[in-house]
């Protein structure tokens, strides 16, 4: 029996995590508090820092002095306070909005030293950014409410299913947060190769039925509860958790498809690292530059020779780590769940390792 990251949260180590569990609920510190020594939980704390914070009441001071700026590549327009400062970074055709507050720092000392801290928040917005929409009612209401909000974002959600999380429950008793699995043992599988199942949706994980927007409802396998795969983990944060309408299967249409797949080349939202081929090949290839990349933007990989041009992996960008290297989470069988660490390969994006070379597109929903 492999030694999986489940066996080594035992004992002692447990006692730790324990201790440390509170972790992942974000809070206003006066500093950043770091991971105690030998833990392995995750860490989300917040500080209150000087700069372009967002004001709590927005749309008043909006009108007395917010400039909207637009840039290309993609096209988008850019918030800035009466000093210049970026309060958000909206994208033509896209509902992720980026959004300044207060900064943290995202630790998982377990898989990896590195840590990221930004200000950076990326909430989804009531409906696709255009040009002008500045001045549409929707808008300003949903900038008033969102900018400045401390509650869970994108990233925060992310983090949520982390080995060491605390689960919680919503308000019906079901759990939707919490450590999560990648999958049961393959019976098959080693380690390497296929040590854990697949095909494990956010519906397993949850362990209740849902109905996707395409009216089809499906019931939980449960023999994966408390798993999903690296699709499905981006669809329980962008989707269950933040919102965005979901499809049961991989279709074109107004909501995120079910595979790594299908979410690259079907769903809506911005190709911000189009997908490229070799001329005279369907041969995918790894993007020149990552530079257009922002925190929330959905990852695509094509790491197993197996599925042949199929995009077989996906997670969500992170940002900068402390050391400027840019990092993303997903959920893998390496780490039996969610990671922005280094198991199974490193989660960088910027260097020669598995899932860097790997890369062949993003896409900002």
């Amino acid at each position: 029996m492999p030694v999986t990251r489940k066996s080594l949260l035992s004992g002692g180590l447990a006692v730790a995590l324990l201790a440390t569990s509170g972790y992942l609920t974000v809070r206003l510190r006066d500093r950043d508090q770091p991971a105690a020594t030998g833990s392995t939980a995750p860490l989300i704390a917040a500080a209150a820092v000087p700069g372009p914070a967002a004001p709590s009441v927005a749309v008043d001071r909006a009108a007395a002095g917010y400039r909207y700026e637009r840039l290309a590549g993609p096209d988008r327009t850019v918030v800035r306070d009466a000093r210049g400062g970026v309060l958000a970074t909206l994208t033509d055709g896209a509902r992720t909005a980026v959004l300044a507050g207060p900064s943290r720092t995202f630790a998982e000392p377990g898989t990896t030293t590195a840590t990221l801290v930004n200000d950076s928040w990326v909430r989804l917005m009531p409906q696709p950014w255009r040009a002008g929409a500045e001045n549409e009612a929707w808008f300003r209401g949903w900038f008033q409410q969102s900018l400045g909000s401390t509650a869970d974002d994108v990233l925060a959600i992310a983090l949520q299913y982390l080995a060491g999380a605390p689960a919680g429950q919503d308000a019906k008793g079901v759990r939707v947060r919490g450590d999560a699995s990648f999958g049961p043992l393959n019976p098959n599988g080693a380690v390497g190769q296929d040590l854990r199942l697949e095909q494990t949706d956010f519906v397993d994980y949850l362990g209740t039925a849902y109905t996707f927007a395409d009216k089809v409802t499906r019931q939980p396998d449960r023999t994966r509860y408390g798993a999903f795969d690296c699709s499905g983990f981006v669809r329980m944060v962008y989707g269950y958790r933040s919102g965005y309408p979901m499809l049961s299967r991989d279709v074109a249409g107004p909501g995120l498809p079910r595979t790594a797949n299908g979410l690259a080349r079907l769903a809506p939202g911005v190709p911000v690292l189009p997908l490229t081929t070799a001329p005279g090949s369907d041969t995918t290839l790894r993007p020149a530059s990552i530079d257009p990349l922002q925190p929330g933007d959905l990852v695509f990989f094509e790491i197993d020779a197996r599925t042949g041009t199929r995009l077989d992996h996906t997670g969500i960008y992170l940002g900068l780590d402390t050391d400027g290297h840019p990092r993303y989470i997903s959920s893998r069988e390496e780490a039996d769940g969610p990671t922005f660490g280094d198991k199974g390969g490193t989660a960088r994006l910027d260097d020669n390792g598995l899932y860097a070379k790997g890369l062949r597109s993003a896409k900002r929903l």
